[in-house]
């Protein structure tokens, strides 16, 4: 029987790639993202090279009623999710008493709550049928603190941290959950988030790279995928003393 995903952040970056390699790998798909139009050319790339079924609903995930209006549209359309891929999200520089708090409550809105939502709506499928995969996008920017990207930086911890907590409360289920954690990538999130010129985006790797790696861990069962700077986060940051850590993360931020 053929499974079907759920991408959000579809429509270009790690969430386009994602499509591509699922759709590879004969899986349909839903597609989640603000751009209709650009969604519409992914469906008829998809489809057509492929031959998997492409649903897209296009949605902003910061908005309040978008994740409940999504998953009415499933209900609607009787489709039911075998791997859930929360990918979308976005975040920014500058200090943050200087930064628009607007900006700041729709990251945490985006990057948290649409994730938590749309999670807690679809694992009770997934669990009834004793089958299912959940991948979160988080970031190697969950194991530190941010200085100058700090809501961006606090809003990745969450997700790592929610990420291995739920997949452990899903043992024995037969549903597994991966967080993925690249290092900077090249995508759209650079220009999006105004860090262009920022020292951590200088060496980025690809999106279909960080895609490939993601999609693999999440069919392995993997609990966090690390993709740069594995033994430095694991055993070197938690013993830098923090004003030590503060320093450096602030140095690799700046522009």
């Amino acid at each position: 029987m053929t499974k079907t995903a759920l991408i959000t952040g579809a429509s270009g970056g790690i969430g386009y790639e994602f499509a591509k390699i699922a759709a590879s790998n004969h899986i349909n798909l839903v597609l989640i993202a603000r751009s209709e139009d650009k969604l519409n050319e992914i469906k008829k790339e998809l489809e057509s090279k492929y031959s998997v079924s492409v649903c897209i609903i296009p949605k902003d995930l910061s908005m309040e009623n978008s994740v409940n209006e999504i998953y009415q549209e499933l209900l609607a359309k009787s489709i039911s999710i075998d791997y859930l891929v929360n990918n979308a999200g976005f975040g920014g520089f500058g200090k943050f008493s200087d930064r628009d708090i607007n900006k700041d409550l729709n990251m945490i809105d985006l990057n948290i709550k649409a994730l938590v939502k749309l999670t807690h709506l679809i694992l009770p499928q997934m669990i009834e049928r004793k089958s299912g995969k959940v991948l979160n996008v988080a970031s190697t920017a969950g194991f530190m603190p941010g200085p100058n990207m700090a809501t961006y930086f606090a809003t990745k911890a969450f997700v790592v941290s929610f990420s291995q907590a739920i997949a452990k409360e899903l043992d024995n289920t037969g549903v597994s959950v991966t967080a993925l954690c690249p290092g900077p990538v090249d995508t759209g999130f650079i220009s999006a988030g105004d860090l262009e010129g920022s020292n951590l985006f200088k060496n980025s790797d690809s999106p279909e790279t960080i895609a490939q790696i993601g999609f693999d861990a999440m069919m392995n069962n993997e609990l966090v995928t690390i993709t740069r700077f594995k033994f430095l986060l694991n055993w070197i940051v938690p013993f830098i003393p923090r004003k030590i850590l503060l320093s450096i993360t602030k140095q690799m931020i700046n522009k």
